[in-house]
């Protein structure tokens, strides 16, 4: 099998279409229909609905894509080792970040990279959902809290905690009662926000007033003195610190964790560990490690 062909057949598979790996790749658009149809006369089988919209992978097709893109990655990434022996990190670096971490430095912490690893051409795309790093050619994804049942590896790099903060006009509630509340959509009606109050534990009664998809929406809506929210406390530490918000006290259990995170391998690409490294340093003091006198405990 013609293993040029059956990476140019991935990236076609990987980017749902051949424009989109065209774009993705550099190589033009005919070069790219061309090598998929020598691999499906090799094999003797369709692996694209051509004409099909939207795009879409025959049976065999996506059995042949499931089967080998991994494997073409281990590949690349092992080359990608050797080359990188002789003259460090190269190659394209394709990272997803979500909105909010976006908005907190990583446009110096790219600008950084970008310095010390010039054979490296870094992307980093905001998103907030959930994204199949294989599937959408991205080498590192960073989340907040992944799921236990994750294949991918990676590295925590930031513990934070969830406060329950508001502008001081904002009333703060007694235990049981209900407030104006900005929330996740996610968030269930009905649902009560256990907080710790220095020595006192309360639980007090979200009333939405917005629900906003975004944790960067949230912010900047209780900043405006709508109602209260559920933020990280390394994001609110200053405005905590100057007086522009309250805190009510922090989310009881409320602990996050944000990992970087990659498809599990053997060898792991240096541009990848490189990046990685350097979310570290970056972030080695942002974990807050003194909740109570954030939140003006005792």
């Amino acid at each position: 099998m013609d293993l040029l062909a059956l990476a140019d057949f991935n990236a076609v598979a990987t980017h749902r279409g051949f424009g989109a790996a065209s774009r993705a790749t550099g190589r033009p658009k005919a070069t790219l229909s061309r090598r998929v149809r020598e691999l499906e006369d090799a094999l003797g089988v369709r692996l694209v609905e051509r004409g099909a919209r939207p795009f879409r992978l025959t049976e065999e097709g996506g059995v042949l894509h499931a089967e080998t893109a991994g494997v073409l990655g281990h590949i690349e990434h092992v080359a990608a080792d050797l080359a990188a022996g002789a003259g460090g990190p190269r190659g394209r670096l394709r990272v997803s970040v979500p909105v909010l971490f976006a908005q907190r430095g990583v446009g110096r912490l790219a600008s950084r990279y970008a310095a010390m690893y010039p054979a490296v051409e870094l992307e980093i795309v905001a998103d907030d959902r959930f994204v199949d790093p294989l599937a959408e050619g991205f080498d590192l994804i960073v989340r907040a809290n992944p799921k236990p049942t994750t294949e991918l590896a990676g590295r925590c790099f930031l513990r934070d905690r969830y406060i329950v903060a508001a502008r001081p006009s904002v009333p703060k509630p007694r235990d049981g009662e209900a407030f104006p509340a900005i929330v996740l959509p996610a968030v269930s009606r009905g649902d009560t926000w256990p907080l710790v109050d220095g020595k006192k534990r309360l639980a007090i009664a979200p009333r939405a007033v917005l629900r906003l998809s975004s944790m960067s929406m949230v912010h900047d809506a209780v900043m405006e003195g709508v109602g209260a929210a559920m933020l990280p406390a390394s994001l609110i530490a200053a405005a905590l610190a100057d007086g522009t918000l309250t805190a009510w006290g922090y989310v009881e259990g409320g602990i996050t964790e944000v990992w970087a995170l990659y498809p599990p391998q053997r060898h792991v690409a240096p541009k990848v560990s490189a990046f990685v490294n350097l979310l570290v340093d970056h972030f080695k003091d942002a974990s807050p490690t003194h909740f109570e006198e954030l939140t003006g405990s005792t």
